[in-house]
């Protein structure tokens, strides 16, 4: 059986954020201090003590943000600790993750500093569970402020005259868990509180996102949403928050038997592949809440924690969650993507976990000195960058399914964007042995001049290590065929392609 994907090139959707391939640092393991950080003394190559491989190689995935300091880590952070002569910085011992020593070494202006060399949008997780209003508001007055106040004048006797643009503020994260084990309601009276005394110093206004559920919990979705018309309605309020989160994780296993990275069966891979395709269900669940509230969605949803959770790579420290990163990894990215894709109208930013060295990273560093790794996700994002800022193009498809446990579930996925006269045309076959063939064809307009790109490897466990880096590497793809509507395309068996046109509509 074929699978058929038609693209509408004359009904052009809304615009995909950039901001969907947004990502996130947090102070665990090794993502900040040898991930990020490395110090002015290292002997890696550095500017002002930030990693230049790690920077180049993001630089090249057009990365939109940057969330930090968690997580669960920015409600046990307090944001003076970070600032000022390094020397003099208190130290503290990170309970969240792994008790180790915390020297502050790495703190608000070397992030800064790291976003401004990234070319990076700066996402603040801000502390509501353990920090108080006061506390906040002082933070975005010593980033934005632009006049005479008191933090922006201690930030200018830290040697910074102007101030920073910070739109991006999350106020809380996890809150329900590791960030105060709060109670829906309690948790929005204070956002309701936090939110309004955030205000920005400058001219660009404040992005703030309250943090929402965990997976499928639609009550506190519903009960921030429940504020819109409570405070929207009064003449002299305004709603103190601009999206709503939610988190999600891919598990293949249980929560306290996630699995390996590298080493799993058959059941398994399929396992993860059901449990990614989640994604649909509950943004739209949570889309859903917000339509009644928000009909004209003023109001975005953000998902700023999303990627595979394994168990920590063999004779690695357990709280650092250091694991690899495999062909599976990369058709989990790639089926978000597209999904992603389809809620572009409501979904306004996603943040991939984590960045470096924890969970589903984008890139690997060695402790030993060795060189960086680029992942089979990192290329996924690579690959797929060029529809960040780009209009959908409503795409449809039909295929074969695969039986996991009874159920059907779908082997194909797709997404299309169109940006400056070019279409780009994700495709994904999840099968684990099967070709797939896919006749695309488009529909409203023409197309010429195909050029195609293809990841994958011989095994789904294939993934990238020191000494052995382009084990999984896009190639050039051209295994296709013009057709009287389209293309017909031949995807190997556990594959991402992309392929980009020239485009004329009729």
């Amino acid at each position: 059986m074929n699978t058929i994907v038609t693209v509408d090139l004359d009904r052009p959707g809304a615009t995909i954020n950039k901001h969907l391939y947004g990502h996130f640092a947090e102070h665990l393991g090794r993502c900040i201090y040898d991930g990020f950080w490395v110090g002015e003394d290292s002997p890696v190559p550095n500017i002002g003590g930030i990693r230049l491989d790690v920077v180049e190689a993001l630089r090249a995935l057009n990365i939109p943000n940057l969330r930090w300091p968690g997580g669960c880590f920015a409600d046990r952070y307090h944001w003076t600790n970070g600032i000022g002569p390094r020397a003099e910085r208190p130290g503290l011992i990170n309970t969240q993750w792994g008790g180790v020593a915390e020297d502050n070494s790495f703190g608000t202006p070397e992030f800064m500093a790291l976003c401004e060399l990234l070319g990076a949008d700066a996402y603040i997780s801000g502390n509501i569970g353990s920090g108080t209003v006061q506390e906040m508001a002082d933070w975005v007055e010593y980033l934005t402020g632009a006049g005479k106040s008191p933090m922006a004048d201690l930030r200018r006797s830290h040697g910074r005259e102007q101030p920073w643009t910070v739109a991006f503020w999350g106020l809380g994260n996890e809150t329900w868990g590791c960030g105060g084990n709060m109670r829906a309601g309690a948790y929005a009276d204070l956002a309701r509180q936090f939110g309004t005394f955030c205000q920005s110093g400058s001219d660009t206004p404040l992005h703030r996102v309250a943090a929402g559920a965990d997976g499928a919990d639609t009550a506190w979705t519903k009960t921030l949403m429940e504020v819109i018309p409570e405070i929207g309605a009064h003449p002299f309020s305004s709603v103190p928050w601009e999206s709503v989160s939610v988190h999600y994780y891919t598990i293949g296993g249980s929560w306290h038997a996630k699995g390996s990275a590298t080493e799993f069966d058959e059941a398994s891979y399929w396992s993860t592949i059901v449990a990614a395709q989640g994604i649909e269900g509950l943004l739209r669940s949570h889309a859903d809440v917000m339509d009644v509230y928000d009909p004209e969605k003023k109001y975005g949803m953000v998902l700023d924690e999303w990627g595979t959770w394994w168990e920590v790579e063999p004779g690695t420290h357990p709280g650092f969650l250091f694991q690899q990163n495999t062909i599976r990894d990369a058709m989990v990215a790639a089926w978000h993507f597209d999904v992603f894709h389809g809620f572009a109208d409501r979904l306004t930013m996603a943040n991939i976990a984590q960045t470096v060295n924890v969970l589903q990273a984008m890139l690997l560093t060695d402790p030993d000195g060795g060189a960086m790794v680029r992942t089979p996700t990192y290329h996924v994002f690579e690959m797929n960058k060029g529809h960040q800022d780009a209009t959908v193009l409503p795409t449809t498809i039909a295929g074969p399914t695969h039986s996991v446990d009874g159920r059907e579930i779908p082997v194909a996925s797709a997404s299309a964007s169109t940006k400056d006269g070019q279409v780009l045309v994700s495709l994904t076959n999840v099968d684990l042995d099967t070709p797939l063939r896919i006749d695309l064809a488009f529909r409203g307009g023409t197309v010429a001049d195909a050029t195609g790109r293809l990841l994958t490897a011989d095994r789904p466990d294939a993934h990238n290590r020191p000494g052995a880096a382009d084990v999984v590497s896009p190639v050039v793809f051209d295994d296709f065929e013009v057709t009287p509507t389209g293309l017909s395309v031949t995807l190997p068996p556990h594959s991402f392609a992309t392929l980009t046109f020239r485009t004329d509509t009729a």
